[in-house]
């Protein structure tokens, strides 16, 4: 008996498999190009894979896309675990005479948001032990409306108390690609956004409380949306 296991597929099967190839890099580029710049936000890898067609490789496409943007007045940038199309840094000023509506945010949600921000994943009880003040709950519901954290995985530990942690809103805002590239203490006193202050739990009796009583009149603007 003849054997056909080891055959060449016939004419119609490669027809049949010759309509799920690829497109062209370019094409796919064109394609991860045209999703970012259409996307009010930052766009997932995993998105892109659903919305190209099949045998696409939308992080090849990303790469050539990153670099043909070098140098332009737009940049491809990645935000925590996605990617968007923003305008370079250096022409940042051109922006300015755009009118924004600032959020002025008290310094003790500056604290509290800078506590998530470098010790991620946090508990409540922790931003508290690190400020040595109560945190209210109007600062942590502030900042979750702005969408600059949010809950994070229970710590396995008595009452599994929730942690918090920065989103990629947050690092989009500062122009970050992930937590790790926050500054570090030296370029916040260089910046002017660190000042001489008591340590946490130095204050004396009665000024150790509820964060909710700050006058966020008297606080620094320090991060403005």
């Amino acid at each position: 008996m003849e054997d056909f296991s080891n055959q060449a597929p016939d004419k119609a099967q490669q027809e049949s498999d010759s309509l799920f190839d690829a497109p062209p890099m370019a094409e796919q580029e064109r394609m991860v190009e045209a999703v970012l710049f259409a996307s009010t936000e930052p766009v997932t890898l995993r998105d892109l894979e659903a919305r190209m067609p099949h045998g696409c490789n939308p992080g090849e496409a990303l790469e050539y896309l990153r670099k043909r943007y070098e140098g332009r007045g737009v940049r491809v940038v990645r935000v925590g675990d996605a990617w968007a199309i923003r305008t370079a840094p250096d022409l940042g000023f051109l922006m300015q005479k755009e009118i924004v509506e600032t959020r002025k945010l008290s310094r003790a949600a500056i604290e509290t948001l800078a506590i998530i921000a470098y010790h991620q994943p946090v508990t409540r009880a922790e931003i508290e032990e690190i400020r040595g003040v109560s945190v209210s709950r109007g600062t942590i519901d502030q900042l979750l409306e702005m969408e600059w954290i949010r809950l994070g995985r229970r710590r396995m530990t008595p009452g599994r108390p929730v942690t918090f942690v920065v989103t990629p809103v947050f690092l989009d805002h500062f122009g970050l690609e992930s937590a790790r590239d926050l500054p570090g203490l030296k370029e916040l006193r260089s910046a002017g956004l660190l000042e001489s202050r008591p340590p946490p739990g130095s204050f004396p009796t009665g000024q150790g409380g509820d964060d909710g009583d700050e006058d966020p009149e008297e606080q620094p603007e320090l991060f403005e949306s």
